[in-house]
């Protein structure tokens, strides 16, 4: 009974002390922050502090318009010198030379093949040169070779070089012009003359010399008629100097004029 007793006794104490062990309060848990709208808890939220926006600006393209060069600002015309007289020598097997710058005017003389000629003018329109010598005449530049530029010679028609003026007739007294579309229609006073005036079949009674615009330049021809009326065609507008003519009569012995042709200018 006795044993039985010291066992129980033992029994009790090793209880006792298992209690006290297991009884212990634990440890307060760190405390959690309640939020009080709701019953979950808050979680604790840091909001980075953002940087500074940074915008980058797109460079305005700026276009400068720079004008296309014109021909006025890039071409400079240099002036030729211009010379007194260029010998030249006759290319054609005979060389017709003329009272006036042109194939319309009387017939003078002939110059052969070869011949050395000098030069001392010429028109202001075409390629039509005044030959010096006793008696003064026109050729065409096509059938000379010329030493030098033709264009250093000064101009003398019109101007210097006259037509010699016929004693016989009067020039006509009047001239008019009309303009249709580039053409311009010319007609004057009629003066007739004896057939025995003629230099030859081929002349013409009237002479229309005309200073027209052609390609932006002055040009100077000769057209013949033996009626008192002509067409000139394809009159162009573009040249600084505005385009004119004028009217001579013609019979072997000379020239009667001139009538200035009242232009229609465009």
């Amino acid at each position: 009974m006795k044993n039985r007793n010291g066992y129980l006794l033992t029994l009790f104490v090793l209880v006792t002390l298992a209690c006290n062990v297991t009884g212990q309060t634990p440890a307060s848990p760190s405390p959690v922050v309640v939020d009080s709208s709701t019953s979950l808890p808050a979680v604790e939220t840091f909001t980075p502090i953002s940087a500074p926006a940074t915008h980058t600006l797109i460079p305005t393209l700026t276009f400068t318009s720079t004008p296309l060069p014109t021909e006025t600002a890039t071409q400079t015309s240099t002036p030729i010198p211009v010379v007194e007289s260029l010998k030249a020598k006759v290319t054609a097997k005979l060389l017709s030379c003329r009272y006036g710058p042109g194939a319309e005017y009387l017939y003078l003389y002939a110059l052969r093949q070869t011949a050395n000629i000098k030069i001392i003018g010429r028109t202001d329109g075409n390629d039509w040169v005044w030959v010096d010598g006793k008696n003064k005449c026109w050729v065409k530049a096509e059938f000379l070779e010329i030493a030098g530029d033709r264009m250093s010679l000064p101009i003398v028609y019109p101007g210097l070089a006259k037509l010699s003026i016929s004693p016989y007739y009067p020039a006509p007294a009047w001239a008019k012009a009309s303009r249709n579309g580039n053409s311009i229609e010319v007609t004057w006073e009629a003066v007739p003359i004896s057939p025995g005036k003629y230099e030859d079949e081929n002349m013409h009674q009237y002479i229309i010399e005309v200073w027209g615009c052609e390609n932006g330049q002055i040009r100077f021809e000769t057209l013949g008629t033996n009626f008192p009326f002509i067409t000139i065609p394809s009159e162009e507008a573009g040249c600084s100097v505005p385009s004119h003519g004028s009217v001579w009569l013609q019979e072997k012995h000379g020239f009667a004029g001139p009538v200035e042709i009242p232009w229609p200018q465009p």
